[in-house]
């Protein structure tokens, strides 16, 4: 079986999350074949060289699992974009690019954070946009790390007041985009994380049935799809 995680926007704040966590790393997450993380595996992150207890701990669990005979890998989430190499290496987390396409078991699985199908949201995909240029990320990565702090926690800070004030319709994905991803992929399945609404959504895609797997976020309990021969499942779980 492969298993999928993603949104447990892991902070010091949240330590029941972080034990759950660490308790499905070393619990159901050995039963697997490989785990992918599809984002925000935590709240923030400003830089591989911030020296927060947390990262450290979650980077040796992960190592633990991957050194156990379980790789593991990694999808960017827009929460930690920012996530770099030395990270990776210390967890020994293989980064994935932004879409990709994976054969399991005869099914062609297309996985992504999710932020991306988002596109009724244009002033995210604005702010997207911006923070995802290579200069602006090189330009702060190079700025002290109390600086990176502020800058982090304004903008966690402006983006919370923003999403006070859409819709729900805006921050949920937009169906044409799905389409258009599977279409672009040619693909019938889809997993992503982001907009924390777990469901398995059944639509019309490259003239058959296609479907859309959304995970959930880990906020009171743990959310995992399980993929095997015989099917995809959501499953939640206790912490």
């Amino acid at each position: 079986m492969i298993l999928f995680i993603a949104d447990l926007h892991l902070c010091s704040e949240e330590p029941a999350i972080t034990a759950g966590f660490l308790r499905f790393l070393a619990g159901q997450a050995r039963e697997a074949q490989a785990l992918y993380i599809l984002g925000d595996l935590f709240e923030a992150w400003i830089g591989d060289d911030d020296p927060e207890p947390l990262h450290r701990e979650i980077a040796l669990a992960i190592k633990d699992l991957v050194d156990s005979g379980v790789p593991c890998y990694f999808i960017h989430g827009n929460r930690d974009f920012l996530v770099g190499k030395r990270f990776a290496r210390l967890s020994g987390m293989t980064l994935l690019p932004e879409e990709k396409v994976l054969d399991l078991y005869g099914r062609r699985i297309l996985i992504l954070h999710g932020d991306t199908l988002c596109t009724d949201d244009a002033g995210y995909q604005a702010f997207r946009r911006k923070v995802h240029q290579p200069w602006l990320q090189r330009l702060f990565l190079t700025l002290p790390l109390f600086i990176r702090k502020r800058v982090a926690a304004k903008m966690r800070a402006g983006s919370k007041a923003a999403n006070s004030s859409k819709s729900v319709a805006i921050m949920d994905v937009n169906q044409q985009a799905v389409i258009d991803a599977l279409t672009r992929h040619q693909v019938q399945w889809m997993i992503h994380g982001h907009t924390h609404r777990p469901a398995i959504h059944p639509l019309d895609a490259n003239g058959q049935q296609a479907f859309r797997c959304v995970l959930g976020a880990w906020h009171t309990q743990g959310s995992t799809i399980k993929v095997t021969p015989e099917d995809v499942e959501l499953i939640p779980f206790d912490f």
